[in-house]
Protein backbone atom coordinates (compact mmCIF):
# COMPACT_ATOMS: atom_id res chain seq x y z
CA UNK A 1 0.00 0.00 0.00
CA UNK A 2 1.43 3.36 -1.04
CA UNK A 3 1.19 6.47 1.10
CA UNK A 4 -2.36 7.68 0.52
CA UNK A 5 -5.60 8.78 2.13
CA UNK A 6 -9.35 8.34 1.91
CA UNK A 7 -12.75 9.11 3.37
CA UNK A 8 -15.07 7.00 5.51
CA UNK A 9 -18.56 7.59 4.12
CA UNK A 10 -21.44 5.10 4.48
CA UNK A 11 -23.45 4.44 1.32
CA UNK A 12 -26.60 5.10 3.35
CA UNK A 13 -25.35 8.61 4.15
CA UNK A 14 -25.30 9.87 0.56
CA UNK A 15 -28.06 12.29 -0.46
CA UNK A 16 -30.92 11.06 -2.65
CA UNK A 17 -34.59 11.72 -3.28
CA UNK A 18 -35.61 8.38 -1.78
CA UNK A 19 -34.74 8.63 1.91
CA UNK A 20 -31.36 6.89 1.88
CA UNK A 21 -28.14 6.92 -0.09
CA UNK A 22 -28.00 4.73 -3.18
CA UNK A 23 -25.65 3.66 -5.97
CA UNK A 24 -26.96 6.46 -8.13
CA UNK A 25 -25.79 9.92 -9.17
CA UNK A 26 -24.71 11.00 -5.67
CA UNK A 27 -22.39 7.98 -5.44
CA UNK A 28 -20.77 8.88 -8.76
CA UNK A 29 -20.52 12.51 -7.62
CA UNK A 30 -18.79 11.33 -4.46
CA UNK A 31 -16.24 9.40 -6.52
CA UNK A 32 -15.64 12.62 -8.47
CA UNK A 33 -15.12 14.47 -5.17
CA UNK A 34 -12.63 11.83 -3.99
CA UNK A 35 -10.68 12.16 -7.21
CA UNK A 36 -10.71 15.96 -7.14
CA UNK A 37 -9.53 16.03 -3.52
CA UNK A 38 -6.70 13.57 -4.12
CA UNK A 39 -8.23 10.67 -2.18
CA UNK A 40 -7.52 7.09 -3.23
CA UNK A 41 -9.97 5.23 -0.99
CA UNK A 42 -13.67 5.26 -0.20
CA UNK A 43 -14.24 3.33 3.00
CA UNK A 44 -17.75 1.94 3.42
CA UNK A 45 -19.69 0.19 6.12
CA UNK A 46 -20.92 -3.30 5.18
CA UNK A 47 -23.16 -3.18 2.09
CA UNK A 48 -25.33 -6.04 3.35
CA UNK A 49 -29.06 -5.78 4.22
CA UNK A 50 -29.47 -4.13 7.61
CA UNK A 51 -30.90 -6.16 10.45
CA UNK A 52 -31.71 -5.58 14.11
CA UNK A 53 -31.51 -1.89 15.00
CA UNK A 54 -30.90 -1.12 11.31
CA UNK A 55 -27.28 -2.14 11.83
CA UNK A 56 -25.15 -3.26 8.87
CA UNK A 57 -23.24 -5.36 11.41
CA UNK A 58 -26.32 -7.51 12.05
CA UNK A 59 -27.50 -8.76 8.68
CA UNK A 60 -29.64 -11.60 7.37
CA UNK A 61 -26.80 -12.49 4.99
CA UNK A 62 -23.06 -12.00 4.79
CA UNK A 63 -23.23 -12.20 0.97
CA UNK A 64 -26.36 -10.29 -0.08
CA UNK A 65 -26.42 -6.62 -1.05
CA UNK A 66 -28.73 -4.13 0.62
CA UNK A 67 -31.85 -3.57 -1.56
CA UNK A 68 -32.14 -0.05 -0.12
CA UNK A 69 -28.98 0.92 -2.03
CA UNK A 70 -30.46 0.05 -5.45
CA UNK A 71 -30.89 3.36 -7.26
CA UNK A 72 -34.47 3.91 -8.38
CA UNK A 73 -33.65 6.59 -10.95
CA UNK A 74 -31.40 4.09 -12.70
CA UNK A 75 -34.32 1.66 -12.83
CA UNK A 76 -36.41 4.41 -14.44
CA UNK A 77 -33.69 4.91 -17.06
CA UNK A 78 -33.75 1.16 -17.78
CA UNK A 79 -37.52 1.16 -18.22
CA UNK A 80 -38.14 -1.00 -15.15
CA UNK A 81 -39.99 1.81 -13.36
CA UNK A 82 -42.02 4.81 -14.44
CA UNK A 83 -41.08 8.11 -12.81
CA UNK A 84 -44.71 8.70 -11.88
CA UNK A 85 -44.64 5.55 -9.73
CA UNK A 86 -42.09 7.20 -7.45
CA UNK A 87 -44.09 10.36 -6.89
CA UNK A 88 -46.07 10.87 -3.73
CA UNK A 89 -44.24 8.16 -1.76
CA UNK A 90 -43.21 9.19 1.76
CA UNK A 91 -39.52 8.29 2.08
CA UNK A 92 -39.05 10.60 5.07
CA UNK A 93 -39.16 14.38 5.33
CA UNK A 94 -35.69 15.09 6.76
CA UNK A 95 -32.86 15.00 4.17
CA UNK A 96 -30.25 14.67 6.97
CA UNK A 97 -31.88 11.58 8.48
CA UNK A 98 -32.68 8.02 7.34
CA UNK A 99 -36.21 6.96 8.32
CA UNK A 100 -35.79 3.20 8.09
CA UNK A 101 -39.41 2.49 8.97
CA UNK A 102 -40.75 4.40 5.97
CA UNK A 103 -38.17 2.93 3.63
CA UNK A 104 -39.01 -0.60 4.81
CA UNK A 105 -42.70 0.05 4.19
CA UNK A 106 -42.28 1.48 0.68
CA UNK A 107 -39.06 0.30 -0.95
CA UNK A 108 -40.10 -3.29 -1.66
CA UNK A 109 -43.40 -2.21 -3.21
CA UNK A 110 -41.45 -0.25 -5.81
CA UNK A 111 -38.91 -3.02 -6.38
CA UNK A 112 -41.73 -5.46 -7.07
CA UNK A 113 -42.88 -3.24 -9.91
CA UNK A 114 -39.35 -3.39 -11.33
CA UNK A 115 -39.31 -7.17 -10.91
CA UNK A 116 -42.60 -7.62 -12.75
CA UNK A 117 -41.21 -5.71 -15.73
CA UNK A 118 -37.64 -6.96 -15.60
CA UNK A 119 -37.96 -10.68 -14.87
CA UNK A 120 -38.14 -11.51 -18.58
CA UNK A 121 -35.95 -8.67 -19.83
CA UNK A 122 -32.54 -10.02 -18.81
CA UNK A 123 -32.78 -13.83 -19.01
CA UNK A 124 -29.15 -14.51 -19.95
CA UNK A 125 -27.73 -12.01 -17.46
CA UNK A 126 -29.93 -13.45 -14.72
CA UNK A 127 -28.87 -16.98 -15.56
CA UNK A 128 -25.20 -16.03 -15.47
CA UNK A 129 -25.67 -14.18 -12.17
CA UNK A 130 -27.35 -17.19 -10.57
CA UNK A 131 -24.63 -19.54 -11.76
CA UNK A 132 -21.87 -17.25 -10.48
CA UNK A 133 -23.50 -16.96 -7.04
CA UNK A 134 -25.10 -20.35 -6.61
CA UNK A 135 -23.22 -20.99 -3.38
CA UNK A 136 -25.36 -18.51 -1.45
CA UNK A 137 -27.97 -16.84 -3.66
CA UNK A 138 -30.87 -19.31 -3.76
CA UNK A 139 -30.37 -20.20 -0.11
CA UNK A 140 -30.57 -16.52 0.84
CA UNK A 141 -33.62 -15.91 -1.36
CA UNK A 142 -35.43 -18.89 0.14
CA UNK A 143 -34.55 -17.73 3.65
CA UNK A 144 -36.06 -14.27 3.07
CA UNK A 145 -39.12 -15.80 1.39
CA UNK A 146 -39.56 -18.06 4.42
CA UNK A 147 -39.31 -15.12 6.81
CA UNK A 148 -42.06 -13.40 4.84
CA UNK A 149 -44.10 -16.59 4.91
CA UNK A 150 -43.72 -16.89 8.69
CA UNK A 151 -44.60 -13.24 9.46
CA UNK A 152 -40.95 -12.09 9.66
CA UNK A 153 -40.25 -14.25 12.72
CA UNK A 154 -36.72 -15.34 13.45
CA UNK A 155 -35.99 -18.74 11.91
CA UNK A 156 -35.65 -20.12 15.45
CA UNK A 157 -39.37 -19.42 15.92
CA UNK A 158 -40.66 -20.90 12.67
CA UNK A 159 -43.52 -23.28 13.48
CA UNK A 160 -42.39 -25.94 11.00
CA UNK A 161 -39.57 -27.78 12.76
CA UNK A 162 -38.37 -29.47 9.58
CA UNK A 163 -37.65 -26.25 7.70
CA UNK A 164 -36.36 -24.60 10.86
CA UNK A 165 -33.73 -27.33 11.03
CA UNK A 166 -32.99 -27.04 7.30
CA UNK A 167 -34.11 -30.57 6.40
CA UNK A 168 -33.79 -31.61 2.75
CA UNK A 169 -37.42 -32.61 2.16
CA UNK A 170 -38.66 -29.37 3.74
CA UNK A 171 -36.34 -27.33 1.54
CA UNK A 172 -37.77 -28.99 -1.57
CA UNK A 173 -41.32 -28.39 -0.36
CA UNK A 174 -40.88 -24.69 0.38
CA UNK A 175 -38.81 -23.97 -2.73
CA UNK A 176 -41.85 -25.08 -4.74
CA UNK A 177 -44.38 -23.32 -2.52
CA UNK A 178 -42.50 -19.99 -2.46
CA UNK A 179 -40.93 -20.07 -5.92
CA UNK A 180 -42.35 -16.68 -6.94
CA UNK A 181 -40.95 -14.96 -3.85
CA UNK A 182 -37.60 -16.74 -4.25
CA UNK A 183 -37.35 -15.49 -7.83
CA UNK A 184 -38.15 -11.95 -6.68
CA UNK A 185 -35.34 -11.86 -4.11
CA UNK A 186 -32.90 -13.35 -6.62
CA UNK A 187 -33.81 -10.61 -9.09
CA UNK A 188 -33.29 -7.92 -6.44
CA UNK A 189 -29.76 -9.21 -5.81
CA UNK A 190 -29.13 -9.17 -9.55
CA UNK A 191 -30.09 -5.49 -9.63
CA UNK A 192 -27.86 -4.69 -6.66
CA UNK A 193 -24.77 -6.37 -8.06
CA UNK A 194 -25.37 -4.93 -11.52
CA UNK A 195 -25.45 -1.39 -10.13
CA UNK A 196 -22.52 -2.06 -7.79
CA UNK A 197 -20.41 -3.38 -10.66
CA UNK A 198 -21.04 -0.22 -12.68
CA UNK A 199 -20.16 2.05 -9.75
CA UNK A 200 -17.03 0.07 -8.91
CA UNK A 201 -15.85 0.19 -12.53
CA UNK A 202 -16.35 3.97 -12.55
CA UNK A 203 -14.42 4.36 -9.30
CA UNK A 204 -11.52 2.24 -10.55
CA UNK A 205 -11.32 4.25 -13.77
CA UNK A 206 -10.96 7.36 -11.62
CA UNK A 207 -8.27 5.92 -9.37
CA UNK A 208 -10.55 5.23 -6.39
CA UNK A 209 -10.69 1.91 -4.56
CA UNK A 210 -13.08 0.61 -1.91
CA UNK A 211 -12.37 -0.45 1.65
CA UNK A 212 -15.12 -2.54 3.19
CA UNK A 213 -15.78 -4.16 6.54
CA UNK A 214 -16.17 -7.87 7.14
CA UNK A 215 -17.67 -8.17 10.64
CA UNK A 216 -16.09 -11.04 12.52
CA UNK A 217 -19.51 -12.46 13.46
CA UNK A 218 -22.77 -12.99 11.60
CA UNK A 219 -26.27 -12.50 12.96
CA UNK A 220 -28.11 -15.43 14.54
CA UNK A 221 -31.22 -14.67 12.46
CA UNK A 222 -29.41 -15.07 9.16
CA UNK A 223 -29.33 -17.38 6.19
CA UNK A 224 -25.72 -18.14 7.10
CA UNK A 225 -26.49 -19.70 10.50
CA UNK A 226 -29.80 -21.28 9.43
CA UNK A 227 -28.23 -23.10 6.48
CA UNK A 228 -24.90 -24.15 8.03
CA UNK A 229 -25.52 -24.62 11.77
CA UNK A 230 -22.67 -27.12 12.04
CA UNK A 231 -20.19 -24.24 11.96
CA UNK A 232 -21.68 -22.51 15.01
CA UNK A 233 -21.84 -23.32 18.72
CA UNK A 234 -25.47 -24.42 18.89
CA UNK A 235 -27.29 -27.17 20.79
CA UNK A 236 -29.24 -30.05 19.23
CA UNK A 237 -32.14 -27.70 18.50
CA UNK A 238 -29.79 -25.15 16.87
CA UNK A 239 -30.12 -22.74 19.80
CA UNK A 240 -26.95 -20.90 20.95
CA UNK A 241 -25.33 -21.90 24.19
CA UNK A 242 -23.16 -18.79 24.36
CA UNK A 243 -23.14 -15.55 22.37
CA UNK A 244 -20.61 -12.93 21.33
CA UNK A 245 -19.79 -9.60 22.87
CA UNK A 246 -16.97 -7.64 24.43
CA UNK A 247 -16.24 -6.96 28.11
CA UNK A 248 -16.70 -3.59 29.79
CA UNK A 249 -14.46 -0.94 28.22
CA UNK A 250 -14.13 2.78 27.57
CA UNK A 251 -17.41 2.77 25.64
CA UNK A 252 -19.67 1.08 28.18
CA UNK A 253 -19.57 -0.21 31.79
CA UNK A 254 -21.69 -3.24 30.88
CA UNK A 255 -19.60 -4.26 27.89
CA UNK A 256 -21.35 -4.86 24.59
CA UNK A 257 -23.73 -7.81 24.30
CA UNK A 258 -23.77 -8.42 20.55
CA UNK A 259 -25.75 -11.66 20.75
CA UNK A 260 -24.17 -13.26 17.67
CA UNK A 261 -23.66 -17.03 17.74
CA UNK A 262 -20.07 -18.09 18.32
CA UNK A 263 -18.18 -20.20 15.82
CA UNK A 264 -17.46 -23.89 16.16
CA UNK A 265 -13.78 -23.37 15.41
CA UNK A 266 -13.00 -27.10 15.57
CA UNK A 267 -15.54 -27.85 12.83
CA UNK A 268 -14.26 -24.94 10.74
CA UNK A 269 -10.69 -26.13 11.07
CA UNK A 270 -11.64 -29.66 10.00
CA UNK A 271 -13.28 -28.15 6.92
CA UNK A 272 -10.09 -26.25 6.07
CA UNK A 273 -11.81 -22.98 7.00
CA UNK A 274 -13.86 -23.29 3.82
CA UNK A 275 -16.70 -21.23 5.34
CA UNK A 276 -14.34 -18.29 5.81
CA UNK A 277 -12.78 -18.71 2.38
CA UNK A 278 -16.25 -18.50 0.81
CA UNK A 279 -17.06 -15.48 2.93
CA UNK A 280 -13.96 -13.51 1.96
CA UNK A 281 -14.44 -14.52 -1.67
CA UNK A 282 -17.90 -12.93 -1.49
CA UNK A 283 -16.49 -9.75 0.05
CA UNK A 284 -13.86 -9.63 -2.71
CA UNK A 285 -16.69 -9.04 -5.19
CA UNK A 286 -17.43 -5.80 -3.37
CA UNK A 287 -14.20 -4.41 -1.96
CA UNK A 288 -10.56 -3.93 -2.93
CA UNK A 289 -9.32 -3.85 0.68
CA UNK A 290 -11.05 -5.69 3.51
CA UNK A 291 -11.06 -4.44 7.07
CA UNK A 292 -11.50 -7.41 9.41
CA UNK A 293 -13.71 -6.08 12.17
CA UNK A 294 -12.82 -7.20 15.73
CA UNK A 295 -9.59 -8.87 14.62
CA UNK A 296 -8.65 -9.56 18.22
CA UNK A 297 -11.43 -12.17 18.31
CA UNK A 298 -9.23 -14.41 16.17
CA UNK A 299 -6.78 -14.61 19.08
CA UNK A 300 -9.35 -14.93 21.85
CA UNK A 301 -13.01 -13.96 22.09
CA UNK A 302 -15.50 -13.00 24.77
CA UNK A 303 -18.15 -15.69 25.27
CA UNK A 304 -21.31 -14.72 27.17
CA UNK A 305 -23.80 -17.34 28.44
CA UNK A 306 -27.03 -17.17 26.43
CA UNK A 307 -29.75 -15.31 28.32
CA UNK A 308 -27.50 -12.80 30.07
CA UNK A 309 -28.77 -9.22 30.10
CA UNK A 310 -25.30 -7.70 29.72
CA UNK A 311 -21.84 -8.83 28.61
CA UNK A 312 -20.35 -8.56 32.11
CA UNK A 313 -20.43 -12.26 32.94
CA UNK A 314 -18.57 -13.59 29.92
CA UNK A 315 -15.20 -15.26 29.71
CA UNK A 316 -12.25 -15.31 27.30
CA UNK A 317 -11.82 -18.32 25.03
CA UNK A 318 -9.09 -19.12 22.54
CA UNK A 319 -9.67 -18.34 18.87
CA UNK A 320 -8.11 -19.92 15.76
CA UNK A 321 -5.17 -17.49 15.57
CA UNK A 322 -2.77 -17.82 12.66
CA UNK A 323 -4.42 -21.11 11.73
CA UNK A 324 -7.22 -19.08 10.13
CA UNK A 325 -5.44 -15.79 9.44
CA UNK A 326 -2.66 -17.57 7.55
CA UNK A 327 -5.18 -19.43 5.39
CA UNK A 328 -6.95 -16.19 4.44
CA UNK A 329 -3.83 -14.14 3.68
CA UNK A 330 -2.30 -16.92 1.59
CA UNK A 331 -5.53 -17.84 -0.21
CA UNK A 332 -6.26 -14.19 -1.02
CA UNK A 333 -2.75 -12.97 -1.71
CA UNK A 334 -4.16 -10.46 -4.23
CA UNK A 335 -6.29 -8.75 -1.55
CA UNK A 336 -5.25 -6.14 0.99
CA UNK A 337 -6.43 -6.55 4.58
CA UNK A 338 -6.66 -4.18 7.53
CA UNK A 339 -6.86 -5.58 11.06
CA UNK A 340 -9.26 -3.74 13.37
CA UNK A 341 -7.09 -4.25 16.45
CA UNK A 342 -9.04 -2.04 18.85
CA UNK A 343 -10.47 -2.81 22.27
CA UNK A 344 -8.80 -4.94 24.94
CA UNK A 345 -5.41 -5.66 23.37
CA UNK A 346 -3.11 -8.16 25.05
CA UNK A 347 0.46 -9.17 24.21
CA UNK A 348 -1.01 -12.23 22.49
CA UNK A 349 -3.15 -10.06 20.21
CA UNK A 350 -0.14 -7.91 19.39
CA UNK A 351 1.83 -11.05 18.56
CA UNK A 352 -0.94 -12.28 16.24
CA UNK A 353 -1.01 -8.92 14.46
CA UNK A 354 2.76 -9.02 14.02
CA UNK A 355 2.67 -12.62 12.76
CA UNK A 356 -0.12 -11.77 10.30
CA UNK A 357 1.80 -8.90 8.73
CA UNK A 358 -1.43 -6.90 8.50
CA UNK A 359 -1.63 -3.19 9.26
CA UNK A 360 -3.46 -2.28 12.45
CA UNK A 361 -5.42 0.87 13.27
CA UNK A 362 -4.47 4.06 15.08
CA UNK A 363 -7.31 6.30 16.32
CA UNK A 364 -6.41 9.93 17.00
CA UNK A 365 -9.42 10.50 19.24
CA UNK A 366 -7.87 7.93 21.61
CA UNK A 367 -4.42 9.50 21.51
CA UNK A 368 -4.51 12.46 23.84
CA UNK A 369 -4.31 11.32 27.44
CA UNK A 370 -2.74 14.12 29.45
CA UNK A 371 -1.65 11.70 32.17
CA UNK A 372 -0.46 8.72 30.15
CA UNK A 373 1.37 7.58 27.02
CA UNK A 374 -1.15 6.42 24.44
CA UNK A 375 -0.08 4.06 21.64
CA UNK A 376 -2.15 6.24 19.33
CA UNK A 377 -0.10 9.42 19.67
CA UNK A 378 0.66 10.58 16.13
CA UNK A 379 4.44 10.33 16.45
CA UNK A 380 4.06 6.69 17.52
CA UNK A 381 2.05 5.65 14.45
CA UNK A 382 4.14 3.14 12.51
CA UNK A 383 4.22 3.23 8.69
CA UNK A 384 2.49 -0.15 8.50
CA UNK A 385 -0.75 1.12 10.02
CA UNK A 386 -3.94 2.95 9.11
CA UNK A 387 -4.54 6.21 10.95
CA UNK A 388 -8.11 7.42 11.57
CA UNK A 389 -9.38 10.58 13.19
CA UNK A 390 -12.24 8.35 14.34
CA UNK A 391 -14.14 5.30 13.12
CA UNK A 392 -17.89 4.89 12.64
CA UNK A 393 -18.02 3.99 16.36
CA UNK A 394 -16.49 7.31 17.41
CA UNK A 395 -18.14 10.67 17.82
CA UNK A 396 -17.45 13.48 15.40
CA UNK A 397 -14.55 15.73 16.36
CA UNK A 398 -16.98 18.41 17.51
CA UNK A 399 -18.81 15.83 19.61
CA UNK A 400 -15.49 14.63 21.03
CA UNK A 401 -14.69 18.18 22.10
CA UNK A 402 -17.91 18.33 24.13
CA UNK A 403 -17.20 15.16 26.10
CA UNK A 404 -13.43 15.15 26.57
CA UNK A 405 -11.58 16.00 29.76
CA UNK A 406 -10.30 19.58 29.88
CA UNK A 407 -6.72 18.52 30.57
CA UNK A 408 -6.80 16.11 27.62
CA UNK A 409 -8.10 18.91 25.41
CA UNK A 410 -5.33 21.21 26.56
CA UNK A 411 -2.75 18.54 25.75
CA UNK A 412 -4.31 17.83 22.34
CA UNK A 413 -4.47 21.53 21.48
CA UNK A 414 -0.79 21.96 22.35
CA UNK A 415 0.30 18.77 20.58
CA UNK A 416 -1.55 19.48 17.34
CA UNK A 417 -0.99 23.24 17.36
CA UNK A 418 -4.71 23.91 16.99
CA UNK A 419 -5.46 27.45 15.88
CA UNK A 420 -8.74 29.32 15.78
CA UNK A 421 -8.33 29.92 12.06
CA UNK A 422 -7.91 26.25 11.18
CA UNK A 423 -10.19 24.80 13.85
CA UNK A 424 -10.22 21.41 15.54
CA UNK A 425 -11.66 19.33 12.69
CA UNK A 426 -9.05 20.34 10.16
CA UNK A 427 -6.38 20.33 12.85
CA UNK A 428 -7.13 16.64 13.39
CA UNK A 429 -7.10 16.03 9.63
CA UNK A 430 -3.74 17.79 9.26
CA UNK A 431 -2.29 15.79 12.15
CA UNK A 432 -3.50 12.50 10.69
CA UNK A 433 -2.21 13.38 7.25
CA UNK A 434 1.23 14.09 8.78
CA UNK A 435 1.59 10.74 10.58
CA UNK A 436 3.98 8.05 9.28
CA UNK A 437 0.95 5.77 8.67
CA UNK A 438 0.79 4.76 5.02
CA UNK A 439 -2.97 5.25 4.93
CA UNK A 440 -5.02 7.98 6.59
CA UNK A 441 -8.83 7.98 6.75
CA UNK A 442 -11.11 10.81 7.87
CA UNK A 443 -14.83 10.64 8.46
CA UNK A 444 -16.80 12.77 6.03
CA UNK A 445 -18.56 14.42 8.97
CA UNK A 446 -15.26 15.85 10.20
CA UNK A 447 -14.34 17.16 6.75
CA UNK A 448 -17.72 18.93 6.83
CA UNK A 449 -17.10 20.03 10.46
CA UNK A 450 -20.41 18.60 11.68
CA UNK A 451 -21.60 18.31 15.31
CA UNK A 452 -22.32 15.24 17.42
CA UNK A 453 -25.77 14.87 15.87
CA UNK A 454 -23.99 13.52 12.75
CA UNK A 455 -22.48 10.59 14.65
CA UNK A 456 -22.99 7.27 12.87
CA UNK A 457 -23.05 4.84 15.80
CA UNK A 458 -22.82 4.79 19.58
CA UNK A 459 -21.61 1.34 20.67
CA UNK A 460 -23.77 -0.42 23.23
CA UNK A 461 -26.98 1.26 22.03
CA UNK A 462 -29.64 -0.21 19.74
CA UNK A 463 -31.52 2.91 18.65
CA UNK A 464 -30.69 6.20 16.97
CA UNK A 465 -27.77 4.85 14.96
CA UNK A 466 -26.87 4.54 11.24
CA UNK A 467 -29.14 7.49 10.37
CA UNK A 468 -26.94 10.46 9.42
CA UNK A 469 -27.14 11.72 5.82
CA UNK A 470 -25.07 14.31 4.02
CA UNK A 471 -27.06 17.22 2.60
CA UNK A 472 -27.24 17.52 -1.22
CA UNK A 473 -25.20 20.72 -1.44
CA UNK A 474 -22.47 19.69 1.02
CA UNK A 475 -19.75 18.93 -1.54
CA UNK A 476 -18.07 21.78 -3.39
CA UNK A 477 -15.04 22.46 -5.52
CA UNK A 478 -13.70 24.71 -2.76
CA UNK A 479 -13.89 21.88 -0.23
CA UNK A 480 -12.20 19.47 -2.64
CA UNK A 481 -9.41 21.97 -3.24
CA UNK A 482 -8.87 22.42 0.50
CA UNK A 483 -8.62 18.68 1.12
CA UNK A 484 -6.36 18.27 -1.91
CA UNK A 485 -3.99 20.89 -0.48
CA UNK A 486 -3.65 19.00 2.81
CA UNK A 487 -3.24 15.70 0.96
CA UNK A 488 -0.56 17.08 -1.34
CA UNK A 489 1.33 18.81 1.47
CA UNK A 490 1.79 15.54 3.32
CA UNK A 491 2.69 13.59 0.18
CA UNK A 492 -0.41 11.42 0.02
CA UNK A 493 -1.20 12.19 -3.63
Amino acid sequence: MKRSSGILMPMSSLPSNYGIGTMGKAAYDFVDFLKASGQKYWQLLPLVPTGFGDSPYSSVSTFAGNPYFIDLDTLVEEGLLDKSELEGIDWGSDPSFVDYGKIYSNRYKVLRLAYNRGREKYPEELKHFQEANQGWLENYALFIALKQHFDMKSWMDWPDEEIRLHRKDALTKYRALLSEEVDFYIFIQYLFYKQWGALRDYAHKNGVQFIGDVPIYVALDSADVWSEPEFFMLDEKNVPKEVAGVPPDAFTDDGQLWGNPLYNWDAMKQDGYGWWIRRIDGAKKLYDTIRIDHFRGFESYWAVPAGEATAKNGSWKKGPGMGLVGVLTSWFSDLSFIAEDLGYITPEVKALLADSGLPGMKILQFAFDAHGESDYLPHLCCPDSVCYVGTHDNDTVKGWLETSDSEDLEFAEKYMHITEDEGWCWGFIRTGMATPSKLFIAQMQDILELPASARINTPGTNTGNWQWRMLPDALSGELADKLFSYTETFRRI
